[in-house]
C-alpha cells in the first residue's frame, strides 16, 4: 500500500514518531524550499540529535547519502539512504523571533522554526530549551578559507528529496522554514511520508 504523504504547509511545522527501521521520506515539492528536522530518543528526551557529534564522527561538514546523524550520547538515531539535492546544513540553529530582530530588523510576529518546532513538540514534554540545532535539510550554507558563512538560496529543485531510515524509536520535529533568506526568498511547504519497519527491517544499509 503506498504511504500516506503528509503535508506542512508554509512556514508551520509537525511533530510525530518513528520505529526503529521506519523510513523516512521528506520532499521538496516546488523546489528551493529547506526543512528543519530534529530528533529525540522516544524512550528518552534527553537523547538527542547533536550536530557537534555527527559532524566529529562523520568528519564531513556535508551531510549526505551514507552518512549517519548521531545523538549527544554518540549513538546513531538516522541512516541517509538517498539524497537527490545533496546539500545540506548541520551549522546554523533554527530560526526564531530573536534571528528576525537581529538579523533582519524585523520587530513584529514573524513565524520561525523553533516556535513551530515547539509548538509541535510541547505536547510531547519538550521546551524550548530542549530543542537542539536541527539538522537543515536542502539548506545552502557556504563558507570560505576565513570561515565566513553565507546562506544562499537552496539548490534543490521541484521533487528533491531525501531519505531517512530511523537506528531506535525517534520523536522527530520537521518544519518548513520560515526564513526569507534560507529559502530563496519565498515560502512553500514541505512533504513527507513514512514506510513502515516491516517492509524494511531485513535490507542491509549501504
Amino acid at each position: 500500500m503506498k504511504p500516506l504523504l503528509n503535508i506542512i504547509e508554509k512556514q508551520s511545522g509537525a511533530a510525530f514518531t518513528l520505529k526503529k527501521n521506519d523510513i523516512l521520506t521528506v520532499i521538496d515539492p516546488m523546489g528551493k524550499q529547506v526543512s528543519d528536522m530534529v530528533l529525540f530518543n522516544a524512550d528518552d528526551y534527553k537523547e538527542k540529535i547533536s550536530s557537534g557529534k555527527s559532524l566529529d564522527f562523520e568528519e564531513n561538514l556535508l551531510l549526505t547519502k551514507g552518512h549517519n546523524l548521531w545523538s549527544n550520547r554518540s549513538r546513531k538515531m538516522m541512516h541517509i539512504l538517498e539524497d537527490t539535492n545533496g546539500r545540506n546544513d548541520f551549522l546554523l540553529a533554527p530560526c526564531s523571533p530573536e534571528t528576525f530582530k537581529i538579523m533582519y530588523n524585523h520587530n513584529g510576529e514573524h513565524p520561525s522554526c523553533l516556535g513551530n518546532l515547539h509548538q509541535h513538540l510541547q505536547p510531547y514534554g519538550i521546551g524550548i530549551d530542549d530543542i537542539p540545532t536541527a539538522f537543515n535539510i536542502f539548506m545552502n550554507v557556504q563558507f570560505n578559507n576565513d570561515g565566513k558563512l553565507s546562506v544562499l538560496p537552496p539548490t534543490s529543485k521541484a521533487g528533491d528529496y531525501i531519505r531517512l531510515q530511523a537506528q531506535m524509536d525517534l520523536l522527530v520535529g520537521l518544519t518548513a522554514c520560515s526564513a526569507e533568506d534560507s529559502n530563496g526568498g519565498t515560502f512553500k511547504p514541505i512533504h513527507y511520508y513514512i514506510e513502515t519497519a516491516p517492509e524494511y527491517t531485513n535490507r542491509k544499509l549501504l
